[in-house]
């Protein structure tokens, strides 16, 4: 029955301004008569993500996912009871009483918590977090919309997205989606993803849909944002093969895949959709990690991200590649890895605290936690386990998120995949360095003589701990 609906594969919305966000998605017309096969059409992506064995543990209740995009459809029947109807950016940009279209976005929601109908809610499309609810926040116009040209031209519109992270954010979402992409960055966006992930909230963004190499011989697929920035979760799209689907993009940012071709999900007036795109892939996994917020609420989100990619199948060799990122998501293996997790925690004090939405330096990595994996925030590191630096000119998050030209190894043009480990050996150094101590323990021992004089005349003073260092530590878990 699915295969009946015309393949007409058409561009949702291909703006060309810089500053402009776009879907991150193509669709295929509506198509009425997958009602009653709308289920059967989700099976293979259902089973990729291993969505039966997750829903033993949870359907994601009590969690909030905000959606950045064109707006959601409240009265769908698919996602009826579920849609907070949040605040439209793009207000003033369409001509008065001009409704918005909000296909893009009731089409995400529908991926995340859509919780069919009919008896048992076995008809229609289910959603990665059925039980969850979605925070609908409006940054986008479709290029339907008549305002379309004017949104993408206005200053007004420049810092929606960033305006709509904070209000997601303040609105007390739990994860934010963002299934939209642009050229540009702006200090605005990174501020505020900074203070979302301050909130314990989780950012994933859609790689885009660019494919080709981009200008300049950097040998990667353009970066895209927001979901190039440090500390959002970059999704990158994959095929029935679960390869990179030939749209994705691939590049550095990548952290990882989910399935991105003839994906169907909800559109307005309960109508139903197939397409693809990075997109939908940025939706199912915010869906996964939905289940794991729903699971395990206080995880940090570094430690969300590091479910995700330990939980990851399909993993490259080497363990990261910049196709397919640290793999494919899979929500029953991250749900396991983040209640491993979820026994240890993190203590840091604020002047040595990464802030996650800078740029991480070569060579900062990741420290080790007690359950084999690497803590993603641990020293500088930020992306889910992503860190370890190699001291060759990878970011300690390489694979996680970076900004332009900003990760990967400038010396062979491509992502060093991030290793559990890394020893560096230097003769020279440790010469140099071993001479050096010889003399330090010279003086040390004279300075004890000197030392010895100035004791008994001295005050007795306990002296105040400074020192606090991020490490990943027992505490009481499950």
């Amino acid at each position: 029955m699915l295969r009946a609906v015309r393949r007409r594969v058409v561009a949702l919305a291909l703006g060309t301004a810089a500053a402009l966000a776009v879907p991150s998605a193509f669709l295929a017309p509506p198509a009425q008569a997958f009602e009653d096969g709308v289920r059967g059409g989700q099976a293979k992506v259902l089973d990729t993500l291993d969505l039966p064995e997750a829903w033993r543990v949870t359907k994601g209740e009590g969690v909030v996912v905000a959606v950045l995009d064109s707006g959601v459809d409240p009265v769908h029947r698919d996602l009826q009871g579920s849609v907070i109807v949040g605040k439209d950016f793009t207000e003033g940009a369409n001509p008065p009483n001009v409704p918005p279209r909000r296909l893009h976005g009731t089409y995400m929601a529908s991926l995340i918590a859509g919780h069919g109908h009919g008896l048992g809610g076995e008809d229609g499309v289910i959603g990665v977090a059925p039980e969850s609810r979605v925070l609908s926040v409006r940054v986008i116009l479709e290029d339907e919309e008549p305002g379309f040209r004017a949104f993408n031209s206005d200053p007004r519109f420049e810092d929606v997205v960033a305006k709509g992270i904070r209000y997601a954010v303040d609105q007390g979402a739990d994860v934010i989606n963002m299934s939209i992409s642009k050229e540009l960055a702006t200090e605005k966006e990174r501020a505020a993803i900074g203070y979302a992930v301050s909130k314990g909230v989780v950012l994933v963004a859609a790689a885009g849909n660019d494919g080709a190499p981009a200008p300049g011989g950097t040998g990667f697929a353009p970066y895209s944002y927001p979901a190039a920035f440090p500390g959002v979760v970059s999704v990158a799209a994959a095929d029935h093969g679960l390869r990179r689907a030939s749209f994705s993009n691939w590049n550095p940012s990548v952290l990882l895949a989910a399935p991105g071709v003839d994906i169907l999900g909800a559109g307005p007036g309960d109508e139903y959709w197939v397409g693809k795109g990075t997109s939908q892939a940025t939706a199912l996994v915010s869906g996964v990690v939905a289940l794991i917020k729903a699971e395990h609420p206080n995880l940090p989100p570094a430690l969300v991200i590091q479910a995700l990619t330990a939980g990851a199948i399909k993993r490259p060799t080497g363990g990261y590649d910049t196709d397919l990122g640290f793999g494919v998501v899979n929500a029953a293996r991250s749900l396991a890895e983040a209640a491993r997790l979820a026994r240890y925690t993190f203590v840091a004090d604020g002047s040595h605290a990464h802030d996650p939405a800078r740029v991480l330096g070569a060579g900062k990595g990741a420290k080790r936690n007690a359950s084999g994996g690497t803590a993603g925030n641990a020293g500088e590191g930020m992306g889910g386990g992503t860190g370890g630096g190699t001291g060759e000119g990878t970011a300690g998050n390489a694979g996680g998120n970076t900004e332009r030209g900003a990760a990967g190894s400038a010396r062979q043009g491509r992502a060093t995949p991030p290793p559990v480990e890394v020893v560096r050996r230097d003769s020279s150094r440790i010469t140099i360095y071993g001479g050096v101590a010889v003399v330090a323990g010279i003086a040390a021992l004279v300075s004890v003589g000197v030392i010895a004089l100035l004791v008994g005349r001295a005050r007795r003073v306990t002296p105040e701990p400074v020192t606090f260092l991020i490490s990943a530590q027992p505490g009481s878990g499950e």
